[in-house]
């Protein structure tokens, strides 16, 4: 079950792409992403209460699914969307994939979360596989501002979702069902996004085309709530190091699809590139399951750690 809900998490993801970077230009990066996520939310909490679930949340908790939705939900979506108006998307997502770094070390800290070496060669070689794959891209990049600013912004989405991640599974330890955990979060991330779009005096006015909006519908149902669920049951099952990896992959399952439906040419680089990630997969997926423990026990007690 976990390797199919990473495979799946990372097509998902990785379809989603082209559909981001034309959504990124028809208007504020933060209005689509609040909108998106107002959407997300309302999604998630009708499922969640069609499935009887309570959707009330302790007074302890709130502060911390606050600040998932702020880091995961908000910041980590308007930064990356905003790196894909500077730098190829292929580019932004490859950064973005370091996010398993940033997950690792930040449950390590934090969360006692066990990171093996078999995981941390694992990750390595996914990372050293996609620069393969980018290298191309890399070498005709110029040093200039535009470039500078969208790599800084593609980091800062890695931090935030890497960060965002770890305050998920310790939510999910606190025993918050997964859907009523992303309805809030989700619903906090829109309001931080449209907050920001406020006092930035943004227009609120996106495109209304069918395509801008068959797109967000898109974003928001198959690429966030289905795949959001995917994603944070998979932090519940391996751990945040280990789901956060599925980002490592998102990149190449766009190339694949640029070679299906974009005549995109599959060259040594992206074979070499891709076998890496393989390779790297398997070592993160053969780790020692040490991280899911710690889980049950807490979801069984229904307190925070």
């Amino acid at each position: 079950m976990s390797a199919f809900l990473f495979a799946a998490t990372a097509v998902l993801w990785g379809s989603s792409a082209i559909v981001t970077g034309h959504q990124a230009i028809s208007g504020a990066p933060e209005v689509s992403v609040g909108y998106r996520m107002a959407l997300v939310s309302l999604v998630m909490f009708a499922w969640s209460m069609a499935r009887g679930e309570k959707i009330g949340l302790r007074q302890i908790d709130r502060p911390w699914v606050a600040l998932q939705g702020v880091l995961f939900f908000g910041l980590a979506f308007i930064t990356f969307y905003h790196s894909t108006t500077l730098i190829t998307s292929g580019i932004s997502a490859l950064i973005l994939s370091t996010s398993s770094l940033f997950a690792a070390v930040v449950g390590w800290l934090f969360l006692s979360a066990p990171v093996t070496l078999r995981m941390v060669f694992g990750i390595m070689s996914g990372i050293a596989g996609l620069a393969v794959i980018a290298l191309p891209q890399l070498l005709v990049l110029s040093s200039n501002t535009q470039t500078l600013a969208g790599v800084a912004l593609a980091l800062a989405a890695a931090a935030c979702t890497g960060c965002g991640t770890v305050v998920a599974m310790r939510n999910q330890h606190a025993g918050i069902p997964i859907s009523v955990l992303i309805s809030w979060a989700a619903l906090c991330g829109a309001a931080f996004s449209f907050a920001l779009a406020l006092f930035g005096d943004m227009s609120f006015r996106v495109d209304v085309s069918p395509t801008y909006l068959a797109g967000l519908a898109y974003l928001a149902i198959m690429a966030s709530c289905v795949t959001f669920f995917m994603y944070f049951s998979l932090v519940q099952r391996i751990g945040p190091a280990s789901a956060s990896y599925t980002l490592a992959l998102v990149p190449v399952v766009a190339l694949l699809l640029s070679a299906l439906f974009e005549n995109l040419t599959i060259d040594l680089y992206v074979l070499a590139g891709g076998i890496a990630v393989l390779i790297g997969n398997i070592l993160v997926l053969s780790a020692p399951g040490k991280q899911r423990a710690p889980v049950k026990a807490a979801q069984g007690k229904g307190k925070p750690t």
